[in-house]
C-alpha cells in the first residue's frame, strides 16, 4: 500500500522527535483528570437514533426520477469491489424508475477523500454517493455539503422503515450520527481481532483463550519459551504475539487499559493508563514474548507455529485459512477481541454511504440505491464476498453455510456486543496516523520503557497540532 504524504511526515517527525528525546528526562504522565482521556462508549449500549417519526415528505414525485443519472464514488476492494459494482450494474437493470448509477473506485480512502475535496472546492462535480470513512464525512459536512438522512430514513413513501431500521445494530448508526443528524449509513463495518492458535494454546497447558492481560503475557511467553528447549537458538524469539501497529491494533491496546485518545473536541494521549498499555506490548517484546516480523502478513508464520497469536482484520480470516491450508496445518483457531486490564476490546470501523448536496432528484436517487445496497438479499452477497460484520441481523438467516464454513467469522459475531468505535473528529483522519506511526518508532527505534512518556509527550503535541 503507498505511503500518502502526510503519513510520512508524521513518520518523519516521530522519528526526529524519537532521536532529539533520547536523552531527555520523561516528564511525568498525567492522570485522567488533567488530560482527557476518551475510553470509548460501549456502542452496543447505545438505542437507535432513526426514529419513525414523519416530518415533511420527500418532495419529489416518482416520474422525476426516469433516467436520473448519479456518480458514486467509493475506494472498496477485493470482493467488495466486485459485489459493490456488480450490484451497482443489476441497480441499473431493475429498478423501476430507469436511475443509472455511474461507480467510479479510487485505490483507497486518502486518495478519495482528496477527489471528493477537489470537487468540492471547484463547485462543480461532486459525486451524489460516496462510501467514506466517518471523519472524513465530518470534515464535508463543515462546509455543508452532506445530506441529513433522518428525513429519507422516516419517509412513509421512500423510507426504510421502523423494523428494517430496528433490523440494523445499534452501534453501527451510532458511527455517523452527529449533533442529531444521521450523515451516513453504515456500507461496511469490520474490527481487528487477535488470530489465536487453539490447539497450540492447549499443547502449551491453556484450555481457553486470555481475558485479561496477564493471561495474555502467560500465554505468549509460554509459546516463546517452547522455542528455547530445542538445539537452534535461531528460533528462540518466535512464540508469543507478531508485533502490529497498526493505528487499530494500538487503539484496542489502549482502551482494554482503560485509556483513550479524545474526548469531546481535545487529544489526550498522555495518560496513565495509555502508557500502561505501550509499556505492556513493549516489555513482551522486551522479553521475547512479542517479536517483529518482516513479512507483509503474519499469517505464514501464524500456520507455521511460529506465533501464537497474530492481529489482523476480520476481512483476512481468509487469507488466515489459506496459509493453514496451504501449509497443511490442521489445528483449530480463532478470533478473539484484545484482552486488557478493564475488560476485553473490539473497535469496529468502516465506511458508510454519504449523500451529498445536489439536486432533491439526484439525493433521492441515491438514497433510493443505497436503501436497496442494503435489503438483506443483497448484505447477504456482502458478507459472502467481503467477509465482513452483517450490517442487518436477518441477514444472518440467509448465510448459513458461510457461517458453517468459516467458524472463525462466526465466533467474532459472538463479540460483537463488545464494540466501541473511533472518535467522531475530523482531524481523526490525520492523529489515527499518529498513533500508528508513534507505535511504529517505539518498536522500530526499541524506545526503553522508561523513554515512552516522552513518547507520549510527542504524540500528544503532534496530535493536537493536527486537531487545529
Amino acid at each position: 500500500m503507498k505511503r500518502h504524504p502526510l503519513r510520512h511526515l508524521i513518520l518523519v517527525l516521530l522519528v526526529g522527535l524519537a532521536f532529539s528525546g533520547c536523552t531527555s528526562v520523561s516528564p511525568s504522565i498525567s492522570t485522567p483528570s488533567e488530560l482527557p482521556v476518551g475510553t470509548g462508549t460501549p456502542l452496543a449500549s447505545i438505542t437507535p437514533t432513526a426514529t419513525s417519526t414523519q416530518t415533511a415528505p420527500i418532495p419529489v414525485d416518482a416520474s422525476a426520477l426516469r433516467g436520473v443519472r448519479i456518480q458514486v464514488w467509493d475506494a472498496f476492494a477485493g470482493g467488495s469491489a466486485v459485489v459493490f459494482n456488480n450490484q451497482a450494474d443489476l441497480f441499473n437493470a431493475v429498478n423501476e424508475w430507469g436511475i443509472i448509477v455511474n461507480p467510479t473506485g479510487y485505490g483507497d480512502y486518502p486518495s478519495l477523500f482528496d477527489a471528493v475535496n477537489s470537487a468540492i472546492g471547484s463547485g462543480g462535480g461532486t459525486p451524489a454517493l460516496v462510501a467514506a470513512l466517518p471523519e472524513q464525512t465530518l470534515t464535508w459536512n463543515s462546509s455543508h455539503s452532506v445530506v441529513d438522512l433522518n428525513p429519507y430514513l422516516d419517509d412513509l413513501v421512500w423510507g426504510l422503515g421502523s423494523s428494517a431500521v430496528a433490523d440494523f445494530p445499534p452501534l453501527f448508526w451510532m458511527q455517523d450520527r452527529m449533533n442529531g443528524e444521521q450523515l451516513g449509513v453504515p456500507a461496511q463495518r469490520s474490527a481487528r481481532f487477535l488470530f489465536y492458535n487453539q490447539t497450540w494454546a492447549h499443547e502449551l497447558g491453556f484450555d481457553a483463550p486470555p481475558q485479561t492481560a496477564a493471561e495474555f503475557r502467560e500465554q505468549a511467553c509460554a509459546a516463546n519459551a517452547s522455542f528455547k528447549t530445542d538445539a537452534n537458538p535461531q528460533n528462540d524469539g518466535y512464540g508469543g504475539w507478531i508485533v502490529d501497529t497498526n493505528w487499530q491494533t494500538t487503539y484496542s491496546w489502549l482502551l482494554a487499559f482503560g485509556g483513550g485518545v479524545a474526548d469531546g473536541t481535545a487529544y489526550g494521549f498522555r495518560t496513565d493508563p495509555n502508557l500502561a498499555a505501550l509499556q505492556f506490548i513493549k516489555k513482551l517484546y522486551d522479553d521475547h514474548c512479542a517479536w517483529l516480523s518482516t513479512e507483509e502478513t503474519p499469517f505464514d508464520a501464524f500456520a507455521g507455529r511460529s506465533a501464537l497469536f497474530v492481529s489482523g482484520d476480520l476481512a483476512e480470516v481468509s487469507m488466515a485459512a489459506e496459509s493453514m491450508s496451504r501449509l497443511k496445518n490442521t489445528d483449530e483457531w480463532t478470533l478473539i477481541p484484545f484482552p486488557g486490564t478493564t475488560g476485553r476490546v473490539l473497535v469496529t470501523y468502516g465506511p458508510s454511504f454519504n449523500v451529498m448536496k445536489s439536486t432533491p432528484e439526484k439525493q433521492l436517487a441515491a438514497w433510493l440505491f443505497v436503501r436497496w445496497l442494503l435489503s438483506p438479499q443483497n448484505q447477504a452477497l456482502w458478507v459472502e464476498k467481503a467477509g465482513l460484520f452483517p450490517l442487518r441481523t436477518s441477514v444472518l438467516d440467509q448465510v448459513g453455510p458461510y457461517r458453517d464454513a468459516s467458524p472463525q467469522w462466526n465466533a467474532a459475531l459472538g463479540d460483537l456486543s463488545l464494540a466501541q468505535g473511533v472518535p467522531q473528529l475530523a482531524s481523526w483522519s490525520q492523529v489515527r496516523y499518529v498513533l500508528e506511526d508513534g507505535a511504529t518508532v517505539i518498536f522500530q527505534m526499541n524506545t526503553p520503557l522508561d523513554q515512552i512518556p516522552s513518547a507520549l509527550t510527542e504524540m500528544d503535541s503532534l496530535a493536537q497540532e493536527l486537531n487545529k
